[in-house]
C-alpha cells in the first residue's frame, strides 16, 4: 500500500532527523518515494483500464 510507505517513510526520515541517523533517514527518503511511485503506477493503470473501455465501447458501437 502506498499509504503505507508514505508513512513509514516520513516516520523513519523523522527518526534520522532526531538520532542523527542518515542510513536511517535516507531509508525513509527512498521508502517514501516508493509510495509515491506505487500511487503513479496506480493512477497509470486507472487511465489503461478506462482507455480499454473506452475501446469496447466503441467496437459494440460499431
Amino acid at each position: 500500500m502506498s499509504i503505507l510507505d508514505k508513512i513509514t517513510g516520513r516516520a523513519k526520515k523523522a527518526a534520522g532527523d532526531i538520532t542523527g541517523d542518515g542510513s536511517l533517514r535516507s531509508q525513509g527518503r527512498r521508502e517514501e518515494r516508493k509510495g509515491e511511485e506505487k500511487d503513479k503506477l496506480a493512477d497509470a493503470q486507472d487511465r489503461v483500464e478506462e482507455k480499454a473501455q473506452d475501446v469496447a465501447d466503441l467496437d459494440r458501437r460499431t
